[in-house]
This record gives structure tokens, C-alpha cells and sequence, in this order.
């Protein structure tokens, strides 16, 4: 137990001193190797490139360059359009419009923190100019963005499916219930906050006009439908659908809409390799440290002592909520997930918990640090977009916190919540 208290000691101090958690968790397991002495030094190298070696892991940085190329293409814009136009003539729609983007736009990149980004610039400034406070637009931004890692893509669930062996076209479809009661909570949200502050509303619009914006956001409306169901039919793989995902969103950048051209297409590519590159180093530390735990039988004990004294599978998921919450806000979500996942995993298994609705329990949970500081990176781009401080930021995005932390509850209390839709499309297991 002596290395396993130095290990945990060293990569905790690594993190606190800023050391990105990819190389924190890399360079605390070189050392209790080094100390013990008798473990090769090899066994490093190999545990990194064997973990990311994974067919299924291509999916990560295809999608995620899907996602980039929607801005630079001129979907991200139509969308925005269209969503406006449905929901737009009711009080607060401009905010309900948001809140109705992030989730189509979710439905392509699967990152959140991408949402942010694009959603942002195109919503803030909008809504700002037309009379909602800056605090509000930051906070319905940063609030809805975390939608894209609940709802397929997403890309929490191919790590989650990596490191567990779960099937991730299962937890793609488990997502996509509490995804959806997710943003529809949040629209009753800004339903109710428009009411109540007396939000701007815009004039209704046509139904021609409707049906004309519609049809010029058809690509990109279609794209997450289409991924969706190409997958759950089993027409081609996960990563086959984030190829062809990466080919649609050129396609129609270049061909269709014609506002993608070379540049912005090479900057996406590089934005994406370099969060793959993030993500990557993570998922082949997470491998070393499995080995690590493993090698001192950590998480076979950990094992035993929960199932000795917690025998309530409610009782040691309500324990989980609070532990990923307050972790959440002081972690990157998907940095987080890789460490705990070793370790909880087995153990909600072990007392009875499916492996599909445990790891929708820990991301919708997980979520919401994007929106915690002192981290919140979702909150944080978005105070950042519309020029507020991060802690009137906090304070205006705590009703939406409370909202998700209510779904939190609903998707840990019932689990066909996230079962009921992959037992009735893909059959049960």
C-alpha cells in the first residue's frame, strides 16, 4: 500500500502544480515503477501505445473534426437561423433558440467544449444586442453546451465504451433520453425565466419563411439524424460513421453551402488533432494507470471494502453523484472520467448496476463541471465570448446548475430512463 499512497500523492501534487493530467498521471506511475524496482521500465511505453491503439479510438478525432468544419462551413450559421425562426415569436425564444442549437449541434460534434465555442459567438452577441443581459446569455451558452457529450456522438461514451468494453452504440442510444430531457429542461427554463423578467420576443415568423430556413439548414439538420440511425441500423461502425460524418460536413462546406475553403478547412484539421492529441495521452496514461492499480490489486480491493459496507446499489450511486459532481468542478470532465471510470466501474457492476446506465450516470453528472467553477471550462469560454467575469458568470448559470443536478437525480432513480430506448431498438443483452 506504500506505493499506492505515493502514487496518489505524486499525481495529486503534479495536478496542483498545473502539470497537464495526461503527463501527471504518466509520470507519477514512472515513479512508483522506478521505485519498486523490480517492474521493467518498458512496461511503460507498451501500456501507453497498447492503450491507444484501439480501432474505435479513430472515431475521437473524426468527429471531433466534423464538428469543427460546421462553423468554418456554414451550417453552424443556418442552424442557428432556422432555430431562431421556429421558436423565436415566443418570449425568451432567442434563449430557448439557443438551448435548441446546442442540441443539433451536439448531435454532430460531441464536445462540448466545441458547442461553446461556436454556439457562443453566434448566440452572445445576439442576444445581447437585442436586450438580454450579458450574465443570461453567458449562462444559457455554457448551460446547454454540455447537452453534446450526453446526446451520440458523443465522444465521453467511445472512451467510457474503450475503457469498460460496453458496447458504444448502446450508450449512444442510452444517451439520448436523458440528452433530450436534459435541453428540454432547460428550455422550460428559459420559458419560465422569460416570463418571469419579461424577456424580449421577436416577431413571429412566417411559416414560409420557417419552411425556407429549414430547407436551407436541411445538411446540417439531417447530419445527426443521419449519423443516429446509420449507426443503430447497423449500416456502418462508429468510426465508419465519423469518416463519413468528417466527408459530409467537407461535402457540403465546399460544394453546398460554398463557404469552406482550404484555410479553414487546415485549421480545423489542426484544432482537432491537437484536442485529440489532449485526449490521447490521457486514454494511454489511463492504460498505464490501470496496470499500475492493477499490479497492487487496488481496484480488487476497493472492490471488496464497497461491497462490505455499502450493500444499496442507490446508496453507493448517490455517493458516486456527489463524489463525480465536486471532482467535476475541479477536473476536466473527460480527464476525470478516465481515472474514476477504473475504479467504479466494477464496483457498480459488482452490486448489480448496468454498465450502460452507470456510465450516463457519470456523464450527465460529470457534465455539469463544465458549468462549476473553479474549472468550468464551459462557463469560462463563455464568459470570455461575452466579456463577464467569471463570477457573475457563476452566479447567473446556478438556476440552470440546479435543473441539471434535478436530471442528475431523475436518470440515477430510474433507470429505464437510459435502458429503456437501447433494450427496445437493439434488444435486451
Amino acid at each position: 500500500m506504500d506505493m499506492i499512497w505515493l502514487l496518489a500523492g505524486v499525481l495529486v501534487v503534479l495536478i496542483v502544480i498545473g502539470m497537464p493530467l495526461g503527463f501527471a498521471i504518466i509520470m507519477s506511475c514512472m515513479l512508483v515503477i522506478f521505485v519498486e524496482g523490480s517492474i521493467p521500465m518498458a512496461i511503460v511505453g507498451q501500456r501507453i501505445f497498447s492503450g491507444m491503439e484501439s480501432f474505435v479510438l479513430l472515431a475521437i478525432p473524426l468527429f471531433l473534426l466534423a464538428g469543427n468544419l460546421m462553423a468554418p462551413g456554414g451550417m453552424s450559421e443556418r442552424l442557428f437561423i432556422f432555430a431562431n425562426n421556429l421558436v423565436g415569436r415566443f418570449r425568451g425564444g432567442l434563449a430557448m433558440s439557443n438551448v435548441l442549437t446546442s442540441i443539433l449541434f451536439g448531435g454532430i460534434s460531441g464536445s462540448a467544449v466545441a458547442d461553446t465555442s461556436v454556439v457562443g459567438r453566434l448566440f452572445i452577441p445576439a442576444m445581447t444586442s437585442r436586450g438580454y443581459s450579458p450574465e443570461y446569455a453567458v449562462a444559457v451558452t455554457a448551460a446547454s453546451s454540455p447537452i453534446a457529450p450526453i446526446i451520440p456522438p458523443s465522444i465521453g461514451f467511445i472512451v467510457y465504451g474503450y475503457l469498460t468494453g460496453e458496447s458504444i452504440v448502446r450508450l449512444f442510444v442510452a444517451g439520448l433520453i436523458p440528452g433530450l430531457l436534459y435541453g428540454g429542461a432547460l428550455l422550460l427554463l428559459t420559458w419560465y425565466m422569460a416570463r418571469r423578467h419579461d424577456f424580449p420576443v421577436d416577431r413571429p415568423v412566417p411559416a414560409r419563411e420557417v419552411g425556407r430556413s429549414f430547407g436551407a439548414a436541411f445538411f446540417a439538420v439531417a447530419m445527426p439524424v443521419f449519423i443516429v440511425t446509420g449507426i443503430v441500423g447497423g449500416v456502418f461502425t462508429v468510426t465508419e460513421c465519423a469518416a463519413i460524418a468528417v466527408v459530409y460536413s467537407a461535402c457540403v462546406g465546399f460544394f453546398f453551402y460554398r463557404e469552406l475553403d482550404m484555410r479553414a478547412f487546415y485549421k480545423a484539421v489542426v484544432d482537432a488533432a491537437r484536442m485529440t492529441a489532449v485526449i490521447m495521452i490521457i486514454v494511454g496514461g489511463a492504460r498505464l494507470f490501470a496496470w499500475v492499480l492493477g499490479y497492487y490489486q487496488v481496484p480488487m480491493a476497493f472492490t471488496t471494502w464497497v461491497t462490505t459496507n455499502i450493500d444499496n446499489p442507490l446508496v453507493f450511486l448517490a455517493l458516486v453523484n456527489v463524489f463525480l459532481f465536486i471532482v467535476g468542478t475541479f477536473m476536466e470532465n473527460n480527464s476525470a472520467k478516465v481515472m474514476l471510470i477504473l475504479l467504479l466501474y466494477p464496483v457498480a457492476v459488482g452490486l448489480g448496476v448496468d454498465g450502460i446506465h452507470f456510465g450516463v450516470i457519470m456523464t450527465v453528472t460529470m457534465v455539469l463541471g463544465l458549468i462549476t467553477p473553479p474549472v468550468g471550462l464551459c462557463l469560462s469560454i463563455a464568459c470570455r465570448i461575452g466579456d463577464v467575469s467569471l463570477a457573475r458568470g457563476t452566479v447567473a448559470v446556478l438556476p440552470f446548475l440546479l435543473t441539471g443536478i434535478g436530471v442528475v437525480v431523475l436518470v440515477t432513480l430510474f433507470p429505464e430512463l437510459s435502458l429503456w430506448l437501447p433494450n427496445t431498438v437493439l434488444g435486451l443483452r
